[in-house]
C-alpha cells in the first residue's frame, strides 16, 4: 500500500483516494514572470513522479496545475507589487505577453525533462468570476473586512488557522511578527490576514476587473482555492507544493476554502524540500541560479538533471553541484547503453537453470516498488534498479545471458521507467551507441600502456573508466571488450 507523508497530519499515511478509480491532484504552478530555475523544476519532477506512481497503480489522475498571470506580489506574504506587472513595465510589454512568453519556455522545459503535461493548466486571469464568487461567499459569512488597499480575510475568525504548520493562530502570528521586516499594512488587523481582492490604483489599466468592493484584481491565495475547487470539486485528494508554501500560501488556501465550504477541502498535502547549490540557498546575489538552458549549454542532457533529482528523497534538501550532475549524466548514459546491449543479446546458450536469475530480477523489481510505496523512497528504488543492472551484467560476463532473459530484463526496465521517465524505451530497440570520444581515447591509451608494459598506468585507466564512466573492460583472446556497469 502506498504511504505518503501528509503535511496536514505530520506523519506518513496510507493513501486512500476519495474514488476507487480516480485521483484529483492540484499542483501550485508557475508565476509566469521569469524563467523557471532548477529549484522550481525539482518540485515539478516530484509531482510528476507522484502522478506516475498513481497511474501505475491504475488510477486515472486529474492533474490540475495553475498558471498565475496576475495577483502574485513580490513578497509571498502579500507585500510589494504584482510580479507580472513589474516585469511588464520593465520590458515595456503587456502582462499577457509576458505571461505567454514565459509559459511557453516553461512548457518546453517540461517536455525536455519528461514531465507529463497536466490534465488542465487554468490561468488565473481566465477564472476571475469564480474567484469573485468565492469572495462573495466569504463576505456573506463575515470573514472579510475592507482596508484602503483591498479586501482582507480575518484569520482570527477561522478555527484552527495554521494547523498545516503545526502552530495555532497566536503562535503563527508571533512567529511571523518576529521575522517581519516591514510595518503592518494600514488597516490590517492581524499579521496573518491576507488580501483576497486588491484595489487597483489609477495607473493600472491591464488585468483589473470590476467587483462589489471596487475595481481591482484577485489576491494570489484566492486563485488556487477557486481554480482547484472549480476543476476538482470542493473535496479532493492531493495538493502539492514546495515547503516554502506551507506557512503562508497553503495555510491561507485551507482557511478560505474551508471557511467558504464548511468542510475539509484536501486530504493529503504533499510538500517537497528545497534544492540548494553548493551548500547555499539559490539567490540572484550569489549568482548561483541555474535554468535548464544553462545546464544544456554546459553540455549536459536534460534527463541527467531529472536523474539527479531522483537521487534524493523529495522531503530532503538536495545539494546541486556540477560534479553531482556529471555523475548523474554518466549513470544515465551507462543505463542507456545497458538497454542497447540487452537488445543485442543473440545467444541461445543452454543455461543449466535460469529460474534463479529470473527470481533475483523479480525480487529487485518488487523491492523497487516497495521502496516507492514507502513515501516515494526514490534513492532506495534506484539502488534496486542498479542491482538489476549488476545482476544482469554478471550473468552476461559468465556467458549465460540468453535472448529470452535479456528480453525479460528489458520489459522489467521499461516498467520501472514508467515511474522514472528516463527514456529507456528509446534505447531498448536502438543500435549500439558509440562510445564517447574521451572514453575511446582512454581505452586506446590503456592498450598502449599495456603494450609498453606500464601496468600501473593501465590499471589506473581501468579504474577511471569504471568509476567515472561506468565502463568495465574485459581482456579476451579476441581483444578488449567493454560493458556498462
Amino acid at each position: 500500500m502506498l504511504k505518503l507523508y501528509n503535511t496536514l497530519t505530520h506523519r506518513k499515511q496510507a493513501f486512500k483516494p476519495i474514488s476507487d478509480s480516480r485521483v484529483g491532484m492540484y499542483a501550485c504552478g508557475i508565476t509566469a514572470y521569469y524563467l523557471a530555475h532548477i529549484g522550481n523544476l525539482r518540485k515539478y519532477v516530484n509531482d510528476d513522479v507522484l502522478r506516475r506512481i498513481l497511474q501505475h497503480r491504475g488510477y486515472a489522475v486529474e492533474h490540475v496545475q495553475n498558471i498565475t498571470d496576475v495577483g502574485h506580489l513580490a513578497s509571498d506574504a502579500d507585500e510589494g507589487e504584482d510580479k507580472l506587472r513589474l516585469e511588464a513595465d520593465k520590458e515595456h510589454k503587456s502582462m499577457r505577453d509576458i505571461a505567454a512568453f514565459y509559459t511557453n519556455i516553461f512548457l518546453k522545459d517540461f517536455r525536455l525533462i519528461n514531465i507529463l503535461p497536466p490534465s488542465r493548466m487554468p490561468k488565473a486571469s481566465e477564472n476571475v468570476e469564480e474567484m469573485l464568487d468565492l469572495i462573495r461567499k466569504l463576505d456573506e459569512k463575515g470573514y472579510l473586512y475592507k482596508t484602503e488597499d483591498g479586501v482582507y480575510f480575518d484569520t482570527s475568525k477561522f478555527k484552527d488557522y495554521g494547523r498545516l504548520t503545526g502552530m495555532g493562530f497566536r503562535q503563527l502570528n508571533e512567529s511571523l511578527k518576529a521575522g517581519a521586516r516591514v510595518e503592518l499594512i494600514k488597516g490590517k488587523r492581524n499579521i496573518t490576514d491576507f488580501a483576497v481582492w486588491r484595489l487597483a490604483t489609477s495607473h493600472m489599466t491591464e488585468m483589473v476587473w470590476g467587483s462589489p468592493w471596487g475595481k481591482g484584481y484577485p489576491g494570489w491565495h484566492i486563485e488556487c482555492s477557486a481554480m482547484s475547487m472549480k476543476y476538482l470539486g470542493k473535496h479532493y485528494d492531493i495538493h502539492t507544493g514546495g515547503v516554502d508554501h506551507i506557512q503562508v500560501h497553503h495555510t491561507n488556501e485551507i482557511a478560505q476554502s474551508e471557511a467558504a465550504t464548511g468542510e475539509k477541502v484536501v486530504n493529503y498535502w504533499f510538500h517537497g524540500e528545497f534544492l540548494i547549490v553548493a551548500d547555499q540557498k539559490m539567490s540572484k546575489s550569489l549568482r548561483n541560479i541555474y535554468t535548464l538552458q544553462d545546464i544544456i549549454e554546459k553540455g549536459y542532457p536534460p534527463l541527467a538533471l531529472r536523474l539527479f533529482y531522483l537521487s534524493g528523497h523529495y522531503r530532503q534538501q538536495l545539494n546541486f553541484t556540477l560534479e553531482a550532475l556529471t555523475n548523474a549524466a554518466n549513470t544515465l548514459r551507462g543505463t542507456h547503453l545497458f538497454m542497447q546491449r540487452l537488445n543485442e543479446v543473440k545467444s541461445t546458450a543452454k543455461n543449466e537453470d535460469s529460474s534463479e536469475f529470473r527470481k533475483r530480477i523479480a525480487a529487485h523489481k518488487k523491492a523497487f516498488f516497495k521502496a516507492l510505496d514507502d513515501d516515494i523512497n526514490m534513492p532506495h528504488a534506484l539502488a534496486e534498479l542498479h542491482a538489476i543492472i549488476s545482476v544482469t551484467n554478471s550473468r552476461e560476463a559468465e556467458g549465460k545471458l540468453n535472448k529470452s532473459e535479456a528480453r525479460s530484463v528489458t520489459r522489467t526496465m521499461l516498467e520501472l521507467d514508467e515511474i522514472l521517465g528516463l527514456d529507456f524505451d528509446k534505447y531498448a530497440n536502438a543500435k549500439k551507441e558509440p562510445l564517447a570520444v574521451e572514453v575511446e581515447k582512454l581505452i586506446q591509451e590503456r592498450e598502449d600502456a599495456r603494450k609498453a608494459k606500464d601496468f600501473q598506468r593501465a590499471d589506473e585507466i581501468r579504474r577511471i573508466l569504471k568509476e567515472t564512466y561506468h565502463i568495465v573492460l574485459e581482456d579476451t583472446r579476441d581483444g578488449v571488450k567493454w560493458r556498462v556497469e
